[in-house]
């Protein structure tokens, strides 16, 4: 048998690191959030705040974070769920519900900290880029700064974190960004064609795709979109939807929980085995003693199984 070379020696196992546990488990960008998190020693323990866009199989998640030793702390969030109570009933996870959860967050935040009449956005969108700018009197606070946190999420043209970032920055938020990523972009002109991304953000793209597939496949049509049908939504209603459901996120963004239908924490109770205290368990401990002298020092067949 030839010279085999030992390369790993026991001084490298003994020395070896496991990663991070959310790493091992492919859950954290560690390079990416680490220039996130890390703030200059300047700024005097000022947070480093976050737009943390995620996206479930049904719902979008945008949160405003940022971290401390102890771990990541949530200054407001927004969900698509929420949506339905603005008149936002479908498509909760499209490009245009994105945009809406970010206007959502913007919004929330903004009033949470009392910037909200002093930097209101874009209240009218037209697929145009704009920055959120520092106001021009004198003593005025500047405008709220994030930066977009994709996770794990691939950061292609047109993807929907963008329209979460765009309804966030809209929303009065000042996000450092700029056009590449928005659908309309021309990577060869280097150009960004404003009225495809307005048609996204009013569901234009929705609306075009309805017309369509009732031309081509109705039976398809009616299976896909069932749930607009039975509420009598079609696609010339979808742009006053979302433009109306804008206009009422701005005037109340504050959250307010869903009513339960039933009480869920006593129905959680009735399962919990309650402890015992330590007289409880003195009593039982001297109650197995006297049934043990009872029957002469024998074992219950049931308590020797448990025993095992």
């Amino acid at each position: 048998m030839p010279f085999v070379k030992k390369i790993k020696s026991d001084a490298y196992f003994s020395r070896f690191q496991v990663k991070y546990r959310r790493r091992r488990e492919g859950k954290t960008d560690y390079y990416a959030r680490k220039r996130l998190v890390t703030q200059a020693k300047n700024k005097y323990n000022a947070p480093k705040y976050r737009l943390v866009v995620r996206f479930t199989n049904k719902d979008i998640i945008v949160q405003v974070v940022y971290a401390r030793l102890q771990g990541d702390f949530v200054l407001c969030a927004a969900h698509s769920k929420e949506l339905p109570r603005y008149g936002i009933n479908h498509g909760l996870t499209n490009w245009t519900a994105a945009y809406a959860t970010g206007l959502l967050c913007a919004r929330r935040a903004l009033t949470k900290i009392g910037l909200a009449d002093k930097y209101e956005g874009v209240a009218e969108p037209d697929g145009s880029l704009v920055l959120t700018e520092a106001l021009d009197e004198e003593d005025a606070p500047r405008p709220f700064k994030c930066y977009l946190d994709v996770g794990l999420k691939r950061t292609s043209t047109g993807s929907r974190v963008f329209g979460a970032m765009k309804g966030a920055s809209d929303g009065g938020i000042f996000i450092p960004h700029s056009d590449k990523r928005f659908p309309g972009y021309d990577p060869e002109s280097k150009e960004l064609d404003a009225e495809v991304l307005k048609k996204y953000i009013y569901g234009g793209h929705v609306a075009e795709y309805m017309e369509s597939l009732e031309e081509e496949d109705d039976e398809r049509f009616k299976k896909q979109f069932s749930t607009y049908l039975a509420d009598g939504v079609g696609s010339e209603d979808i742009e006053e939807i979302y433009t109306s459901a804008y206009a009422a996120i701005r005037e109340d963004p504050t959250f307010k929980p869903t009513e339960k239908t039933q009480d869920w924490k006593a129905e959680t109770l009735k399962f919990k085995v309650p402890k015992l205290t330590l007289e409880q368990r003195q009593a039982r401990i001297a109650e197995k003693i006297e049934k043990f002298k009872a029957t002469g020092g024998a074992v219950d067949e049931d308590e020797e199984e448990d025993d095992e």
